[in-house]
This record gives structure tokens, C-alpha cells and sequence, in this order.
């Protein structure tokens, strides 16, 4: 389980990884087939994404269920460090040695998908799609191609924490936090005056997914070039530079990383954060203070649909075993396995009704299964805005780009142009 940049470790955030598509492109021509109703039977190896160290009696229980159910089969497991893990991907794809069942994340998907690598479930597992939520049996589709080339895995949300008490000193009701984008403005504004610009609301820059969540069409439906540059996006990017010159938004904002945004907000210097159940106990323990005066609400969005991280499971195209490799793809993601990790770790899982399970749905009065429950409601028709071909590059672009913007170096409107050209130009040279 990859460690994100934007919330605690196992909170699944979507980062960008590049993967060039020569190296994918460049390993053995020989495909495996892509019928998968022959005998399970066979060798395969499955890949995780640094998993082993948290959950090894997990998966380790998982491959031996599923090879008594087929025997025949035997599972490798291979699980491999968060650090590199998308060169490591583009290595084996280039080499020829990519396993037959990867954990990848969308973005990671897109290019071996472009490059003939990552099996196309609807036609070799279409029958298994009524099994998951649709948007995260959506999430593994590559604009401009038909298909869907990985299983939906587990998913993640999380919600908007405040500091109540931050709220009232600055004359603000803390039982009624924003929740449109007009009041978090206006709300932000009032938290910075009343505090002489000392309690900033938010610590972090505006990132592809925020312009998702506030409207902005962030791709043309082709997939072949990029559209934050509308007006809304810039309308959205002005309202973060008045944020940024009243000391709204955190004046270390443009070089946060989510450890110093999260700790901007334990020691109180910070209104509002994004976060996790996860995070509770971490209050708990290193700031009793703000948690007893923690509020949480839900993540603000024009659309009505939060933004979910979602993780999945591929089937390599070439794999000699393509019948057992997507039964055991399909497998480790059906709903008895999902809600089984479900509970060991603060995830969700992405098979339809399991988020209708009592432990999503019953309170007991702590505060861990109010956000369990609020994140679970919001999953059900949540989408993952970041653009699955939006990479690494693209991201540091757009974020070089918007601290420009913010300091005055540029208007918003130039400031996106460059970005968008910048990305398009990238995009283009993905392939």
C-alpha cells in the first residue's frame, strides 16, 4: 500500500507515478491469450504494492483458500517497497518479467493498458462487472480506449476535520461549518482577519482533483488534451490567491507536503484539514487539545460526488495463464475478501452492497465509526478525479504553475494556460 502525499499511510491517494511507454512497449511480442473461461489451473505470480510488512497472514490466507478451491494452482507472492514502486512495474514490462497479477492504481494502469499489457476485462471478465460499484469498476478505463483493465480494489475517502474552537474565537458557529465553496471562502477570510492573519484555513495549494471536485471539466472527452483552463478554473484559482494574500490559505502552502499540512493542524495553526478515520487516534494520542475540539464534515464539492482513491488489480496480458490469473484477480477483489481487509485496515471495498454492511452503516457513538460511516455513504457515488494520464510531471506543472499565480508572478488565467500546454505536451509525448 502505496504511502500518499496527501493523507495519513493508509489512506489510498492518487498519485501519478510515470511510466514511459517505450519500456512498456519494449518487452516480448508473444501475448498470451485473452480467453479466460479454459481450467484454472497453473503457476502464477501476484504482485503487491508494499503490503507484506502489515498484512501477511492476510494474503497469505487468501492464496491458500483460493488454491484449495483450484487445485492446480499455485500462487507466488511478490510484494514489493512503496519507494519505486512504477519503475520497478516499468522494468519488468520492458524486461518481459511483469507478473501476472499486478496491484497497480490508475495511473499506473494507463500505460501498460496503451502498450497491449494490461488484459481488457470487459472482454475476458465482463460478466464479474455487475459485481462492483460503477465508479470503481469506471476508475480503470483509459480515455480514448474501449475497455476496463483492472478489477476495482479497495477504495478511500475521507473528511474535511476543523478545530471548533479556532471557528468560534474567530466568530464563527462551529456547529455549522462551510459547505459550499462560497462559505469556506468567506468563512477562511473571517478565520484570517479576526486572528491577524496567524489561523490560516487550509494548508494546501489547489491540486487537479480540487478543480475536479469544484466543477472544472479537467480533460476533452477524447483524452487527448487537457481544460482546467476554463473559466471556472480560473475562477476557482482567483479565489485561492485572495485566500493566499489575506493569509487564508497557509503562506508555506506552495511547498507543503501532507506531513507538514497535517501538522500545521495539530498544533492549531490550521482551520481545516483533510484526513481519515485513521486520524482520530493520532489526535487522540499527540493533541488531546484539538480533539476534543475536532469537528468533522464532508468534503466540499460542486459536483455532489467526493473524490475517492481507489486502488485495483490487473491481469498481464501476456500472462500463460490467463483463466487462473483472473480468477485469482477477481478473486482477491470479490466482496467476502474486500470486506475481510476491510476490517483490518481504515479501507472500503469497492464490491456493490458491501457498504450497506452494519459495520458501515450502524453507529456505536465513537467517533471513528461516525467518519466510517459518513465515508462509506459518500463512496457510493464517488468518483476518482484525478485524470488517470495526469502524471507526476503533470501534477509539479500545474502546481509550478499555481504558485506563480498565487505570489502574482502571473494572472490565474496565464498561470493554467502554461499548465494546461505544459501537460498537453506531455501527454502527447505518453503517446
Amino acid at each position: 500500500m502505496r504511502k500518499p502525499r496527501r493523507a495519513p499511510a493508509l489512506v489510498v491517494a492518487a498519485i501519478a507515478l510515470v511510466l514511459p511507454l517505450s519500456a512498456c512497449g519494449s518487452g516480448d511480442d508473444g501475448g498470451g491469450s485473452t480467453d479466460a473461461s479454459g481450467k484454472v489451473e497453473g503457476d502464477i505470480t501476484f504482485q503487491t504494492w508494499n503490503l507484506r510488512a502489515n498484512f501477511k497472514p492476510y494474503f497469505e490466507g487468501v492464496i491458500a483458500d483460493f488454491e484449495k478451491k483450484y487445485p492446480g494452482t499455485h500462487v507466488k507472492w511478490i510484494d514489493q517497497p512503496a519507494e519505486g514502486y512504477a519503475d520497478k512495474i516499468s522494468a519488468d514490462a520492458a524486461g518481459g518479467t511483469l507478473p501476472d497479477v499486478v496491484n497497480v492504481s490508475p495511473d499506473l494502469v494507463a500505460p501498460l493498458a496503451k502498450a497491449g499489457l494490461a488484459l481488457d476485462l470487459d472482454k475476458s471478465a465482463g460478466q464479474y462487472k455487475k459485481e462492483y460499484l460503477d465508479g470503481a469498476w469506471a476508475s480503470h478505463r483509459i480515455p480514448g480506449m474501449t475497455g476496463t483493465y483492472a478489477f476495482p480494489w479497495y477504495l478511500n475517502t475521507g473528511p474535511l476535520f476543523y478545530n471548533k474552537s479556532l471557528f468560534k474565537e474567530a466568530g464563527l458557529d462551529a456547529s455549522k461549518p462551510p459547505t459550499t465553496y462560497d462559505e469556506l471562502f468567506a468563512d477562511a477570510l473571517q478565520l484570517a482577519k479576526k486572528s491577524d492573519g496567524k489561523v490560516a484555513t487550509l494548508a494546501n495549494v489547489p491540486t487537479v482533483e480540487d478543480f475536479g471536485r469544484y466543477g472544472v471539466e479537467l480533460m476533452n472527452k477524447e483524452g487527448t488534451a487537457f481544460a482546467f483552463n476554463d473559466a471556472k478554473g480560473v475562477e476557482l484559482l482567483t479565489k485561492y490567491k485572495e485566500l493566499y494574500d489575506a493569509k487564508a490559505l497557509d503562506p508555506q502552502a506552495l511547498t507543503a507536503t501532507p506531513e507538514s499540512s497535517g501538522k500545521k493542524f495539530l498544533t492549531e495553526a490550521v482551520a481545516m484539514n483533510p484526513g481519515s478515520a485513521l486520524d482520530l487516534g493520532n489526535f487522540k494520542k499527540q493533541a488531546p487539545n484539538l480533539y476534543k475540539n475536532i469537528g468533522i464534515t464532508d468534503q466540499i464539492t460542486s459536483t455532489g460526488k467526493v473524490n475517492m482513491y481507489v486502488m485495483g488489480v490487473m491481469v498481464n496480458s501476456r500472462t500463460k495463464h490467463t483463466p487462473a490469473a483472473v480468477a485469482f484477480a477477481h478473486y482477491v477483489t470479490d466482496a467476502q475478501n474486500q470486506m475481510s481487509f476491510a476490517k483490518k485496515v481504515a479501507i472500503f471495498p469497492s464490491t456493490a452492497g458491501s457498504l450497506d454492511d452494519p459495520y458501515f452503516t450502524k453507529e456505536d457513538g465513537t467517533d471513528e465509526t461516525r467518519v466510517r460511516i459518513a465515508a462509506a455513504k459518500s463512496l457510493k457515488n464517488a468518483v476518482n478525479y484525478t485524470p488517470v494520464l495526469f502524471s507526476d510531471q503533470m501534477k509539479t506543472a500545474l502546481r509550478n504553475e499555481v504558485a506563480k499565480a498565487l505570489q502574482g508572478k502571473e494572472s490565474p488565467k496565464t498561470a493554467l494556460d502554461n499548465a494546461v500546454k505544459a501537460c498537453d505536451t506531455l501527454l502527447q509525448q505518453q503517446g
